[in-house]
This record gives structure tokens, sequence and C-alpha cells, in this order.
């Protein structure tokens, strides 16, 4: 069987770039390593000559200012990944996410106020469905607001690259962009209690066309 280690396939705009950087921080720390055991293996083979190795102004100066260097190329697409997550659009559509013990529940503010809530299919413990799953448009700007009504819950969809909490008295918000169409799994990442394996997230990405018919029905 094969181990796989790599991240679920990306939905959404910020997941793209947190893949890109995952690839990219792993691709230097590869080469640190290769340039460190070459580096290894050649002093303990005796190939380097003590005076020119360890007497180097030059490499005094390569081993200070590389790391400032390779520090700055990481953190400046931390900064932009971080930046995005911030970054508040206006939004066409949004999404209330209620957490309770033990169920989602989802209001559509631009609709009506439709509400739905979410339970878990039958009740297996590594199901990730459930009854009433969230259907959004994607290339649409969305907000989402989450919020719960007992403890600590946690809104997580993996593609997304999303993480939500969702604290008793307060209201969190966060901006997605979904970029194509599917289903999408996840669940509440916080510990919520004795049921916290029975609130799955399951989320359908459609057409906006289909979306209207949909919320209209």
């Amino acid at each position: 069987m094969w181990l796989n280690f790599s991240t679920q396939d990306s939905a959404s705009p910020i997941m793209e770039q947190m893949i890109f950087l995952h690839d990219f921080i792993m691709m230097i720390m590869i080469l640190i390593i290769i340039m460190i055991s070459y580096i290894m293996i050649c002093l303990m083979m005796n190939k380097f000559i003590m005076q020119n190795f360890y007497n180097s102004h030059f490499l005094e100066l390569l081993w200070t200012f590389f790391p400032m260097i390779v520090i700055f190329m990481i953190a400046l697409p931390s900064l932009l990944i971080l930046y995005m997550t911030d970054e508040n659009l206006k939004p066409i559509i949004s999404l209330k996410i209620m957490g309770h013990q033990w169920y989602w529940s989802y209001e559509y503010m631009n609709f009506n106020d439709l509400e739905i809530n979410a339970y878990l299919i039958n009740n297996k413990i590594h199901s990730l469905k459930t009854d009433n799953h969230v259907i959004l448009p994607y290339n649409i700007n969305i907000r989402l607001l989450t919020s719960s009504t007992d403890v600590i819950h946690s809104w997580t969809i993996p593609n997304f690259s999303l993480k939500l909490d969702a604290i008793p008295g307060r209201l969190n918000s966060m901006n997605l962009m979904i970029n194509r169409s599917g289903m999408f799994f996840g669940q509440c990442s916080e510990i919520c209690g004795i049921n916290h394996s029975f609130m799955p997230i399951t989320l359908e990405s459609i057409k906006l066309n289909y979306f209207i018919k949909w919320i209209n029905k």
C-alpha cells in the first residue's frame, strides 16, 4: 500500500498558495540537507584542508547571510498568504454557521434567511456525510460567519485550507472563494465534547445558476 503524504486537492486560491509554499519550503529543506550531508561526508573523508576551511572569512560570511536570505524567501510568500486570508472582499453570499452539541446549522443570510441543520448520517463514526449538506456556488465571493450556542467548535475543510473557530458570544468571519465544482468534506477540529466525532461537514459546490434554482425551491 502506498502512503500519501501530500495535501488534499486544492479547491480555493488560498489552498493553491498553501501548496506552493509547502513545496517551496520542502525544496529548500532538501537542498540544505544535501549541502550539509556533502560537507559532513567531505569532513569525514578529510578532503578539506584545515587552514582553508576553518579559517575562511568567506565561509563565515556565507553561513551568516545565507540563512537570512532563506528566511526572507520563506517569509515573503508567507506574508502574502496571511494577507490573502485576512483580505475583506465584498461578498455576494453570506453564510452563517452555528455550532451545536453535536451538529451544524447553516443560515443563508441573503436569501430570506434560509436555515438548515446538518446531522451525521446513520451515526457512523468515520463518516463525513450529513443528511443536509451546504450548497454554495463557485467563482463567487462568499463570507462565512461562525459562532456557537454552547462550547467552542471549529468549522474545517482541508480542501479550502479553511479552519474557522465557532466561539460562543463571538462572531468570526472569513472570505471564501471556491474555484471548482465538487463535493468537499470536513469536520469539527476542536475537541468539543463526547460526540465531537459526530460533527462532519459536507459541502457541495455548483454553478451559480443551479444554486439560484436550488435556493428558490
